[in-house]
């Protein structure tokens, strides 16, 4: 997806995937800065931990208290901080590394367009208390949901979350545990469906599927989780994390950019990989 953008966009760079151990993160953040690469993404478990090894925040990453976007940039001319894409290399002093959250708003951007998905005075069940499951309760509250209801397999988790969410969001009825009522929406933010033998990532015996109306889970690969499959066949509209996956990146590209992304080109490309 990312290739396929900067080639649209005629710049001569690389996007490249590694894998780091979360106890060598903050040498791996300080590695790219050293060989001033124009910046890096992150994906879990790092989107934490990277919010204390990074120079300076975004107000992206201060509302939603994760980073999945780092830029590097350095002191222009004007001694203002330019991003690196943006600079020829003998124009590069002093670096610095900033990080960005596109995460939350791709996702209500997916849920409109994947779902039609109207937030406002909305009931949603988010399950999973980890980074995503965080960002995703706290946006979805900010978004303007009625009731959000917080389910976790660790209780304690879900009730930091909870804490937080009614502190910054008190018009909103929070609760830890599954809703006796409909939904209007559940959204996965486990890791729970990655493989064939997973377990669903909720008790559908406490909160059957069919008082969703819309099932949402950020993994997109499988293609159809069994979470998936199974709201399908409750008669939920479904939908997986692919739209989420495009707008993080198409953001974080513009991020590194400053030029609009190549949306359709990003989107092709991403669905010939997923969908093969």
């Amino acid at each position: 997806m990312q290739n396929a953008g900067i080639a649209a966009l005629g710049l001569d760079w690389c996007y490249l995937a590694f894998d780091v151990h979360p106890a060598e993160l903050r040498q791996v953040i300080a590695g790219a800065k050293a060989m001033k690469f124009i910046g890096l993404n992150l994906t879990l478990p790092h989107k934490l931990l990277a919010l204390e090894m990074v120079d300076e925040l975004d107000k992206s990453a201060r509302a939603w208290g994760a980073v999945n976007t780092i830029r590097f940039e350095a002191r222009g001319e004007k001694k203002d901080w330019t991003p690196l894409g943006q600079l020829a290399p003998e124009q590069v002093t002093e670096v610095r590394s900033q990080g960005f959250n596109t995460d939350a708003d791709a996702l209500v951007r997916a849920l409109a367009e994947d779902l039609d998905c109207n937030l406002r005075a909305a009931s949603v069940l988010v399950l999973g208390a980890g980074g995503a499951g965080r960002v995703a309760a706290l946006k979805l509250a900010a978004e303007g949901a009625a009731k959000v209801f917080l389910v976790n397999r660790t209780k304690d988790k879900s009730e930091v979350i909870s804490r937080e969410l009614k502190e910054r969001c008190p018009a909103v009825t929070v609760k830890v545990g599954y809703p006796e009522a409909a939904v209007d929406l559940i959204v996965n933010a486990t890791s729970l469906g990655l493989k064939d033998s997973d377990p669903l990532p909720m008790d559908d015996d406490r909160f059957p599927l069919g008082k969703a109306r819309s099932v949402y889970d950020m993994i997109y690969r499988p293609a159809e989780t069994k979470l998936l499959k199974a709201a399908k066949a409750a008669g939920c509209r479904t939908a997986n994390g692919l739209g989420m996956l495009l707008y993080q990146g198409t953001k974080a590209l513009e991020i590194w950019t400053g030029a609009p992304a190549p949306v359709e080109v990003m989107r092709q490309a991403l669905e010939k990989n997923v969908y093969g």
